[in-house]
């Protein structure tokens, strides 16, 4: 069963997000995949992150594929210009890829190639309507193709925003659906009560909403993310990681207590964002 036919009778989904290497040795990448597909409905595979150079998410995407592993892409219009935006959402459907998630990409001076230039030839929005016009078997010049594509379509959202910037993020929200998204992947969340205002506004049955779960390496990366992300990491839970002697069974004991809260709220499921940790993946996966 393919996850849209999961969101569609109701099934609360396991998203993971897996890294392509940055290198040719996949082989990290998919026995990571492997030990936990049976209890992981898709995998994400994100496209350049944070702006630091990897192999393509199509390219590390395929290699799950081909191991029998649903994939999401992500297809980022940082690096490509429309034409090969284009193309490669042509070529992810042909290889069997039917999931994608469109971002717009963090700045290359952030990222481990300062002196790259960005090519935004189309923002988001045009890129969700490219998405919808290649579904209606055109290009975004109108010339025909052969054979169209159909994909699930995914954004991000911010389901943590509050008062002005939540009416805003809902306005933007509605014009993504309008567009043809039918998913949203939700920035790391550390108590389900910090989304409560959006919650308040959103009906978690009707609009497919999926809230990320970071695992937490150490006491310094949720200060960090306390301090400097604005995550709203509670003072409880950074003495809770203090104190525990086995700061990696902590971290995930603490994760499968989220994934279980937002289930419980009614959200259409998880995505579980690793950092590095993706060997760890199966024994979260035993705890829930």
């Amino acid at each position: 069963m393919h996850l849209k036919n999961k969101f569609d009778v109701g099934k609360f989904t396991i998203l993971a997000e897996m890294q392509p290497p940055k290198g040719v040795n996949v082989s990290a990448m998919v026995n990571s995949a492997t030990r936990v597909k049976k209890a992981v409905d898709a995998f994400l595979v994100p496209e350049m992150g944070n702006a630091v150079m990897r192999m393509s998410a199509l390219g590390g995407a395929m290699m799950l594929q081909s191991k029998g592993m649903e994939t999401i892409i992500q297809v980022n219009t940082r690096d490509r210009n429309r034409i090969a935006l284009q193309a490669d959402l042509l070529a992810a459907y042909a290889c069997g890829i039917i999931n994608v998630m469109g971002v717009s990409g963090e700045d290359p001076s952030l990222g481990d190639h300062h002196q790259a230039k960005a090519v935004n030839d189309i923002d988001l929005m045009t890129l969700f309507n490219a998405v919808a016009k290649l579904q209606d078997g055109k290009d975004l010049a109108g010339n025909e193709l052969s054979g169209a594509p159909s994909f699930l379509v995914g954004a991000n959202l911010n389901a943590r925003a509050t008062g002005e910037e939540l009416e805003k993020e809902l306005a933007r929200m509605a014009e993504k659906q309008a567009a043809g998204v039918e998913f949203f992947i939700a920035p790391p969340v550390f108590d389900v009560e910090a989304m409560a205002a959006f919650m308040d506004k959103v009906d978690l049955k009707k609009t497919r909403v999926i809230p990320t779960v970071m695992l937490l390496k150490s006491v310094g990366m949720a200060r960090y993310l306390d301090r400097h992300l604005n995550l709203t990491i509670s003072h409880e839970l950074i003495k809770r990681m203090m104190r525990a002697p086995d700061k990696a069974v902590e971290s995930l004991s603490i994760a499968a207590e989220i994934i279980s809260e937002v289930k419980e709220a009614g959200f259409s499921g998880v995505m579980i964002s690793a950092m590095g940790w993706e060997d760890k993946l199966q024994k979260l996966m035993d705890m829930i």
